[in-house]
């Protein structure tokens, strides 16, 4: 592939790569989603542009009182009793997500080749849910392993919330997961696009899931970290870029799109929300759980340079902020470093309203990014009552949605823990 110098940076050139063919095009045609503030994409964005948060008291396991972003949504829509309870939360999650999706998509379900659709999600991790739930009811005989389900092992296998779809939904095309993270949810859509690209599949169903509230493992493990949130008030606990900011607020929830080639949405006249034009994955390699700048505003960068753009085209970026201290001072160090004061770019964080998703956190931010290629309308950063000096970007959309016009193209930010970095850029359809 030939590439054309097109811009300089400090550490490395943004270029621009030979104009993709169509077949290669690839865009985003239905989203399935459950939330602490909505359980699909029509209520999710509503509630993101009336400032609602998602974030309620919960109780957890040996730790009692936390707060946590819950998802309510109807189990029993896509599956029966009996497979809820030899299944697990997140495959449930993943289930609901993948056939909202699907509808939404406006896929002939009934006449897909279901061994040319690839399912890959993505999840910061599996399996600590069903391993606490099986030791605390063992712990009830003595430690009686004999008493252990077996359906431990199904339940906490990897792949489980990409087979647990597979099975429901008849799909005998490739499926697996993508531990990235909290970087996952974006990890699962550039998958699905290389996926497609490879001519591998010819569908998609791909983004993140969690299930992270049902272990107490997370909040003791943020608690003595000194990093999980607490407010007197569960709706302002979420606090990303608040010089009064105390940790993260753990949430539940999934995001899963339909992907497909870009010949095969036009031919069948499908909506299209959005086209993937760029994308980046890349490491750290500094430390178990501090992020670092540098490594982040390169990711940003490559995506940049993958997608043939330059910074200043970017409208809407979508954080990752986590309203850790040193987390959220890094990502403005690198949002800074790539696209320095430029006031027409919006920042905004989605954390602020359903807390962090963990593994589904990058997908479900995208997507309720999505609707402003319609709207015009970057959602805000809620609880942003005291701007932290450290992260002074002047671009942050704070408390109130800001009108944009006309939406061409959005970056969304995903990092998560052991220095992984993962960022996408959608760009408003065209022809």
């Amino acid at each position: 592939m030939r590439l054309d110098l097109i811009r300089a940076s400090p550490t490395k050139p943004i270029v621009m790569p030979t104009p993709l063919p169509e077949h290669q095009r690839i865009v985003i045609t239905g989203i399935g989603l459950t939330s602490p503030n909505g359980n699909n994409l029509s209520e999710f964005r509503s509630n993101l542009l009336a400032g609602k948060s998602g974030v309620v008291p919960f109780e957890t396991r040996y730790i009692g009182q936390v707060l946590a972003g819950v998802c309510r949504f109807d189990e029993l829509r896509h599956q029966k009793k009996k497979e809820l309870r030899r299944g697990t939360r997140a495959g449930s999650i993943s289930v609901y997500c993948a056939r909202e999706a699907v509808v939404d998509s406006g896929w002939d379900w009934s006449s897909t080749a279901k061994d040319r659709v690839g399912v890959y999600i993505g999840i910061t991790e599996h399996g600590n849910v069903e391993t606490e739930n099986e030791i605390f009811e063992i712990s009830k005989f003595d430690y009686d392993t004999s008493t252990w389900s077996h359906h431990h092992n199904p339940r906490t296998v990897a792949n489980n919330p990409a087979g647990e779809v597979t099975l429901n939904m008849g799909i005998t095309g490739p499926h697996y997961t993508i531990g990235a993270a909290c970087a996952a949810g974006n990890a699962g859509f550039i998958q699905g696009v290389q996926m497609l690209r490879l001519d591998e599949v010819d569908r998609v169903i791909a983004g993140g899931v969690s299930e992270s509230i049902h272990t107490f493992g997370i909040f003791a493990s943020f608690k003595s970290q000194g990093a999980l949130a607490w407010h007197d008030d569960p709706t302002k606990a979420s606090r990303p870029f608040d010089v009064h900011r105390n940790g993260i607020v753990v949430a539940e929830g999934g995001c899963l799109v339909t992907l497909e080639r870009l010949p095969d949405a036009v031919r069948r006249g499908a909506k299209i929300y959005g086209e993937i034009v760029g994308y980046a994955i890349n490491s750290d390699a500094t430390d178990f759980v501090l992020p670092f700048a540098g490594r982040q505003a390169d990711c940003m960068r490559l995506a940049l340079s993958k997608a043939g753009i330059t910074p200043d085209q970017i409208d809407i970026l979508s954080s990752h902020a986590t309203a850790t201290g040193q987390g959220d001072i890094e990502e403005c160090r690198a949002i800074r470093e790539v696209f320095g004061d430029r006031p027409t770019l919006a920042v905004n964080n989605t954390k602020s309203f359903i807390g962090h998703a963990m593994g589904a956190a990058g997908a479900l931010e995208l997507a309720g990014n999505l609707p402003a290629f319609q709207d015009g309308i970057a959602h805000a950063t809620i609880n942003l009552d005291q701007l932290d000096p450290e992260c002074g970007l002047p671009q942050i959309v704070a408390n109130e949605p800001r009108q944009m016009g006309n939406v061409q193209y959005i970056l969304n930010n995903s990092f998560g823990m052991l220095g992984i970095n993962s960022v996408v850029i959608v760009k408003r359809f065209s022809a």
